[in-house]
């Protein structure tokens, strides 16, 4: 019976681990080093405390009246403590930790201790026995009571002990490389957490740049507007030229009321994404950082991410679990010895006690049941080798991932350098055609088109902005580094 309890633990652990680890590998793959503590994280700040209680006793955290200043380190630190995924993988290692102690109990001597006494009054007449049936050989039967009161106390320690059970050890071995299984997921979703969190701040970092952007240049069009109305009162413009210039400032206005409802609606995605209350108000205090970053050779990246990366990790783990249990399976058809005893005294209340004990020692093993040992071990055989297969397609797909977002990394970076080029012309360009309006050379269409240009042009530059820092987040991400060493790929 202990055995076949460890069994199902076992499996429940198995089913525990395997569970969490695929559910966190939905997400994203990689993850960052083992070696990162929660102490060493920036410090995120502490949102309002003040909650609303529902009937039932339900709470729900309500946002804070002023804006809560954030920064990217304060972000993804709140992501690692208030992410509901987080939070989950957490109460999972709880869960294969507690699963784990019941597979280990059953290798340990089982000690326990009973004592019990008891008082009984038995009808001797009421059970058939007659005491007048003595008289016949000469006993008085007076001498019986037909009433007979019983006083008895006991107590005694048990013990049992597994002295040679092969499977139960490899299912304890197995048991304990579950726990690094649930460890891994855990580390493997921070890396997911840190670069989802990231990327969405990077993001908003854009959006509020956009919004900076359409901010300017709708100042410099209501200028042009007023400056064509003027010349058009004047009566040196026409009011054709006024028409543009007001077609212009009222599609600009279109384009800031556009960034400002995207600004607001990344930033309840990140409140999301942190924990926070759909409605808190945010102050993102960094700026869009800019660093070039040069990408590393291929084979040290490979190697980086076979080290850190914990869903590889993860798999390989999952693959020593699998191949622990398939040796239990095999080592089924094995006896196994088990002895168990107790030593008590026992006596009448009050009376003289007398020591009592037992030993018993049980050599089993299985006979007829080839069809279950071998279902179970190819079952056992089977996730084996696609655990491999597994890791297999892994190394390829991350190899995959890594020369992906090198090229993000280069392509990206490239594209910054022609667009800063681009706003910088388009700037001169809107010069130019500025000048010429305003000497009389021409009228203000160029100066239109060259404004539509320049603002094209900045909001290119704010995009591939975004994406290059969003791809060498991701390298970080796919190289398994992600969650300690994002300031040094946006360099910051």
């Amino acid at each position: 019976m202990a055995h076949f309890a460890s069994r199902a633990a076992f499996y429940a652990l198995t089913a525990a681990c395997l569970g969490a680890s695929a559910l966190a590998q939905t997400a994203q793959t990689s993850a960052p080093p083992s070696t990162q503590k929660t102490n060493d994280l920036p410090q995120a700040p502490t949102p309002n405390p003040a909650v609303l209680t529902l009937p039932g006793g339900v709470t729900v955290e309500r946002a804070n009246p002023t804006a809560l200043p954030l920064s990217l380190d304060d972000a993804i630190a709140l992501g690692f403590k208030r992410n509901l995924q987080m939070e989950l993988d957490r109460q999972n290692e709880l869960r294969v930790h507690g699963l784990t102690l019941t597979v280990e109990n059953n290798l340990l001597p089982s000690f326990t201790a009973e004592a019990k006494s008891s008082a009984q009054q038995v009808d001797l007449q009421a059970l058939g026995f007659k005491p007048a049936s003595f008289a016949m050989v000469g006993i008085n039967p007076s001498f019986f009571k037909p009433i007979v009161k019983v006083d008895v106390t006991s107590a005694q320690l048990n013990v049992e002990q597994q002295l040679f059970n092969v499977p139960a050890y490899y299912l304890y071995r197995a048991a304990q490389k579950s726990n690094s299984v649930a460890t891994l997921t855990t580390l493997n979703t921070r890396g997911s957490v840190a670069l989802a969190v990231g990327t969405q701040y990077l993001r908003s970092l854009a959006d509020a740049a956009q919004i900076d952007n359409a901010k300017a240049l709708l100042k410099a069009d209501q200028v042009a507007f007023e400056q064509a109305r003027a010349s058009h009162e004047a009566g040196v413009g026409t009011n054709l030229d006024e028409l543009r210039a007001r077609v212009q400032l009222q599609t600009q206005q279109q384009a800031l009321i556009n960034a400002e409802n995207i600004f607001a609606k990344d930033k309840i995605a990140l409140n999301r994404l942190i924990g926070l209350p759909a409605d808190q108000e945010l102050t993102l205090t960094d700026t869009a950082p800019f660093a070039e970053y040069e990408t590393m050779p291929i084979e040290q990246a490979k190697a980086i991410a076979f080290e850190h990366r914990k869903d590889f990790l993860s798999l390989e783990a999952q693959q020593e679990v699998a191949g622990r249990t398939l040796k239990a399976v095999r080592a089924e058809r094995y006896p196994s010895l088990e002895f168990k005893g107790n030593y008590g005294v026992i006596g009448e209340t009050a009376g003289l006690y007398h020591g009592v004990f037992s030993a018993l020692g049980k050599v089993s093993f299985p006979i007829f049941e080839e069809g279950k040992l071998r279902g179970e071990r190819e079952v056992a055989q089977a996730q084996l080798t696609g655990l491999n297969q597994q890791i297999d397609s892994l190394r390829v797909t991350i190899e995959q991932q890594i020369r992906s977002a090198m090229l993000d990394v280069q392509s990206s970076k490239e594209l910054v350098s022609v667009a800063r080029s681009n706003v910088d012309l388009a700037t001169q360009v809107l010069q130019d055609a500025t000048d010429r309006f305003q000497s009389g050379v021409s009228d203000n269409l160029p100066v239109v088109q060259a404004q539509a240009s320049l603002a094209d042009a900045q909001s290119r530059l704010i995009e591939t902005l975004y994406q290059y820092n969003q791809s060498k987040l991701q390298l970080a991400r796919n190289t398994g580094v992600v969650e300690t060493q994002y300031k040094i790929y946006l360099g910051r």
